[in-house]
């Protein structure tokens, strides 16, 4: 699925990387826990959270993550931006909660782990 479809599905702002959307994900993950992220999430390329800072662009850069979605229309500060800029990370905002924008996803055949 590619990045613009993510943005479509979630009805999502795009805070970075309106250039990059013709990438593609095979998969995604929901997770405010990021230790979670690193202990059980392989091969995801999409994260959606609703913790709003720097650990999140580490822990999603650390698993080759293309792109983060924050749920119930949360906006990170700069700092946080600055730091997914320098990743090449495509940053959005859903107002979605997280259980709804997972599952939109999913019915529209982007799963989770392959």
């Amino acid at each position: 699925m590619k990045l613009s479809e993510v943005r479509d599905i979630l009805k999502a702002e795009v805070l970075f990387g309106e250039d990059k959307l013709d990438r593609e994900v095979t998969s995604a993950c929901g997770s405010d826990f990021m230790s979670d992220v690193l202990a059980y999430v392989k091969n995801q390329a999409l994260l959606l959270t609703g913790l709003v800072n720097p650990q999140v662009v580490r822990t999603a850069d650390m698993m080759d993550m293309k792109c983060i979605a924050f749920v119930r229309g949360k906006h990170p500060d700069e700092n946080v931006l600055e730091l997914a800029k320098e990743r090449d990370m495509v940053v959005m905002s859903t107002p979605m909660r997280m259980y709804d924008a997972c599952g939109k996803l999913y019915a529209k055949g982007l799963g989770g782990e392959e």
